[in-house]
This record gives structure tokens, C-alpha cells and sequence, in this order.
């Protein structure tokens, strides 16, 4: 008897060179609100009419990887969509995961952005005032988007202002080339740090720029927080890649460390994807280990070649991108095929 092929584990061939987008695209199908979202059919009352031809490839391809019979499917018509916008990507060469991944979502947000209007209170010369903004929300803005508060101090007049940034992926400092612990990778983001010389702020007060003090914290922790561990490293002329061994856990992961406020309870984050890379800056190879949300199994995929892998596989020395999420998981239940 043939074995029964389990949903949401399926390969996808390599178009040449695409193991980068392979990776990604098997993370977000490990997403299950994610992919719930497409497999509803709720996708099709956001799309905007000028531009839902790569949203609506990445609903016809989630939906071959969850519903479909096949052990491997082709992303071609993605790619295809995709490559439309953004021509690099339909080049037969190796491009960043992560350089993807911030493409595929902003370019998902656009097709199915909404405005809602929000009251903001804006702080006046001796006074208060409120104003009404239009928000753009999506299921990605929902989903991966979080807020950054950045303190900023004069370190001449003491002045703080306060500066707020939207965040879908986090960029993690590497602070060793052996070993270290993805707390560690977050406590370097979240440290303080002096800002001199060329990185100089303009103080309001002082009326000149000065030397400053930031610090940054999570105002909005997302659902799904992205983490992109900074392997590749720049210092002029000289590059190379960090293969430094870095610890995340699988489950329980606690950001309340970083969030401000900090009597806010927040949920702990589990690991459900993870984008591999091997090799050099200059090639190399993509894969991802992705947590099945039907039977809670992990799996390795490596384009084509899909297998169940052990808990303790999971960790590796060449983690590239981490997705944890603080919702947990269910199994996507389709309305209706695309």
C-alpha cells in the first residue's frame, strides 16, 4: 500500500539556482494562520486589481503544497509573478534568502492592503492633540509586523526624543565566532549604544549635533517574529561569513526582556521554520527545516528531497533565518479550493 502523502509536506523543484526561494517559500507554508488565510479563499476580497498576480501565484502554490497529491510541485508561476516586479529573481544566479523573503512580503502586503483610520495623540508645544491617520493593515502587516521604540539621549543636555520603526525582520548581531545563544545574538541588538562622529544626532535643544545615547526596545511584538542572523559580514573590502554556532530554542522562547512596557505579559514563541545556508558568499546552497502544523513533526526540505527529521536535528551551525510564533498551531482548514 502507498504510503499517504501528509499535507503540507511537499518539495519544489530548483528553476535553477532557486534553492533561496524554495527555503523561504516552505517557511511561510509552515505558518498556519498564513496559510489558512489562502486556503479560505479570504485572500481573493483584498486583492487590489492592479497588482494581485504574485498574491494570488502564492495562493495557487499554497494550495497545491497543502491540498495537492503530488510529493513535489513547481513554484514556476510564482517565480514568474514575482520576477515581474523584480526582475533579479528571474535570473538563473544565487540570490539572499533574506533579501527574498522581505520582497515576497512586502510585495503580499501591497496586493491585500486595507486603510483603517486611527487616532494618534501627538505631543504639542505645551499641549496635547489628538489627529486621525489612515493605517494600511494587511494579513502580513497582522501576522510579521512589529513596532522598535528607539530612546535617544543627548549626551550634552540630557534631552531624550523618542523615534518608533516597523519591523517584519529583525537583524541579529553575531557578538562571537565560535558559539553563542540567540539571548545573547538579542541582548547586542537591544544594548545600548553611543552614537559619534558621522552618527551624530541633531539636538533640538542644543541646537547642534551631538554625541547621543539609543537604546531600543520592542514597543509591538508581532505574531511571527523573524529573526535574520547577520552570518554575512562586511568591513570594507574585507568579507566573509560568520559559521558561528548559535543556540535557539525550539520552544518557550521569552522576549519580554526587550518589550516596553514591561509589566505587559506577553506570550512565549515557538520555532517553526528555519532557512539553512551552506557555502561562501559567493554560492552556496539553501534549504529549511519546517514544523508540520497537522502532525507537530519536523522536516528537512531541500528542494526536492523531503524527510522527517528529530527534534535535535533542528539546531545547526547554519541557521540563517529563524521564525518563531506566538500562536499556536492548527491545522488549516480550506473553504474552498483557489
Amino acid at each position: 500500500m502507498a504510503q499517504q502523502h501528509s499535507q503540507g509536506v511537499t518539495g519544489l523543484r530548483n528553476l535553477g539556482n532557486t534553492c533561496y526561494m524554495n527555503a523561504i517559500l516552505q517557511c511561510l507554508c509552515s505558518i498556519s494562520p498564513l496559510v489558512e488565510y489562502f486556503l479560505s479563499g479570504k485572500y481573493i476580497t483584498a486583492l487590489q486589481t492592479d497588482s494581485g498576480e504574485a498574491a494570488t501565484a502564492f495562493a495557487y502554490l499554497m494550495t497545491d503544497m497543502w491540498l495537492g497529491d503530488s510529493d513535489c510541485v513547481s513554484p514556476e508561476v510564482f517565480r514568474s509573478a514575482i520576477g515581474k516586479i523584480y526582475p533579479t529573481f528571474l535570473k538563473r544566479t544565487q540570490q539572499d534568502a533574506q533579501e527574498f523573503l522581505i520582497y515576497v512580503l512586502n510585495e503580499l502586503h501591497e496586493a491585500l492592503k486595507k486603510y483603517r483610520r486611527k487616532k494618534t495623540q501627538e505631543n504639542g508645544i505645551n499641549k496635547c492633540y489628538r489627529k486621525v491617520v489612515n493605517i494600511e493593515s494587511s494579513i502580513i502587516t497582522r501576522l510579521f509586523e512589529g513596532q522598535l521604540n528607539y530612546d535617544i539621549m543627548c549626551l550634552k543636555c540630557e534631552n531624550c526624543t523618542y523615534k518608533n520603526e516597523a519591523f517584519t525582520v529583525l537583524s541579529l548581531p553575531i557578538p562571537s565566532e565560535c558559539e553563542c545563544s540567540l539571548q545573547e545574538c538579542l541582548g547586542c541588538f537591544f544594548q545600548q549604544d553611543t552614537l559619534t562622529w558621522n552618527n551624530q544626532i541633531h539636538c533640538a535643544f542644543c541646537e547642534s549635533k551631538q554625541d547621543a545615547a539609543v537604546r531600543a526596545s520592542i514597543a509591538k511584538a508581532p505574531k511571527t517574529v523573524i529573526f535574520h542572523l547577520k552570518r554575512f559580514d562586511c568591513q570594507g573590502r574585507m568579507k566573509r561569513k560568520l559559521r558561528t554556532d548559535i543556540h535557539y530554542p525550539l520552544n518557550n522562547l521569552d522576549l519580554s526582556p526587550y518589550i516596553y512596557p514591561l509589566f505587559r505579559k506577553h506570550p512565549k514563541y515557538s520555532l517553526c521554520g528555519v532557512v539553512n545556508h551552506f557555502g561562501d558568499l559567493d554560492g552556496g546552497h539553501y534549504t529549511a527545516f519546517c514544523k508540520n502544523t497537522v502532525n507537530q513533526t519536523w522536516y528537512s526540505f531541500d528542494d526536492t528531497r523531503v524527510c522527517e527529521i528529530p527534534d535535535s536535528a533542528v539546531q545547526t551551525p547554519a541557521a540563517y533565518l529563524l521564525f518563531y510564533s506566538c500562536q499556536s498551531f492548527s491545522i488549516p482548514t480550506p473553504k474552498c479550493k483557489c
